[in-house]
């Protein structure tokens, strides 16, 4: 009587394993189907009352946003063309640039205006759509490396820029995502919240100005701020720590260092404004930066000021980043 128990009890426990393991599979194959599903979904988002212009200074500050500012061009021409830009070059936006990252290979678009290839098959309210809140024109969300939240004035300035190029065609490959990046976009990737913009964009060599270039147009925040598995920024703001492959070398990362104004661990804290403008005149110092030096040495004395005074209003954060370039298999450094 006992053993049979002891077979019964036996049989009973590997039934219910089974069936265990059954659910898990179950459930995996019910996430993978979702993840399929979803990761395609829409989105719904306002046109922003954006319209190109023909004005030669609207241009003008769209040319100088795109090259320099917001650096556009250095994300909309292939990684091989920077030294061109670097040196002035006003190279077509015509995309392909390849952002190879862990959740797959993300390209830029054509933003010539092509009617076939480019943005010649946009509206102006779908283009400052995708580029205020971060939706596509087929409404799916955009990934997320494009922050910028742009004042009216300068969105209009870069679509009346955008728009006024010779169309270039040229077919960029859609994003090929992992299983991984299809189930960020499935379920954490979603348009930008709506943020209050200013119509007109501040002036002069204020911190008001440098807040509004590192936050909304340069973004310097979302690349010297740490981001978490899921790519959202986990702060401290401007306190670096965010690792970045090197394209050359799959053992090593770049590491952002930190902007806070502390005055141990960080290099705003440390030089003095008229180093802190030497630096950006003197562009690239590290081959392979994922920093676009080349734009950000053209910035105007007041832009990069306004730069600079901002970051030092900020609170220090004392966080050790290390060198900027790092074995990946490093210990990252707590913050």
């Amino acid at each position: 009587m006992s053993l049979h128990r002891e077979r019964s009890w036996g049989w009973n426990w590997r039934r219910v394993l089974i069936g265990i393991v059954a659910l898990i599979a179950l459930l995996a194959a019910a996430g993978l189907v979702l993840i399929e599903v979803r990761w395609t979904r829409r989105f719904d988002a306002p046109y922003p009352a954006i319209a190109a212009r023909a004005d030669a200074a609207d241009v003008a500050r769209g040319e100088y946003l795109v090259y320099g500012a917001a650096a556009c061009a250095y994300c909309h021409v292939p990684r091989d063309q920077w030294s061109r830009l670097d040196k002035g070059e006003r190279l077509a936006l015509t995309g392909h640039h390849l952002f190879r990252l862990p959740f797959g290979d993300i390209y830029s678009a054509n933003l010539t205006p092509d009617s076939q290839t480019g943005i010649g098959r946009r509206s102006d309210a779908e283009v400052a759509r995708i580029l205020r809140f971060g939706v596509r024109a087929d409404g799916r969300a955009a990934f997320p490396l494009m922050e910028f939240q742009l004042s009216d004035e300068d969105l209009t300035s870069i679509v009346s820029y955008l728009r006024a190029q010779p169309a270039k065609a040229h077919a960029v490959p859609e994003h090929q995502l992992t299983r991984f990046g299809k189930a960020l976009m499935a379920f954490a990737i979603a348009p930008a919240q709506a943020a209050p913009v200013p119509t007109k964009s501040p002036t002069g060599a204020t911190v008001e100005r440098g807040a509004y270039l590192a936050n909304n147009v340069s973004s310097c925040v979302s690349c010297h701020t740490n981001r978490g598995p899921d790519g959202a920024l986990v702060g401290p703001a401007f306190g670096g720590g965010q690792r970045m492959d090197v394209a050359a070398d799959a053992t090593k990362v770049f590491v952002s260092p930190n902007l806070t104004p502390d005055p141990e661990t960080s290099p705003v804290g440390a030089w003095s404004e008229d180093a802190f403008v030497a630096r950006f005149r003197m562009g690239a110092a590290i081959p392979g930066t994922p920093m676009p030096w080349g734009a950000f040495a053209r910035l105007t004395d007041d832009d990069v000021r306004a730069i600079y005074r901002y970051l030092r209003s900020l609170p220090p954060s004392r966080n050790r980043t290390g060198p900027a370039v790092q074995e990946k298999s490093a210990a990252v450094p707590a913050q």
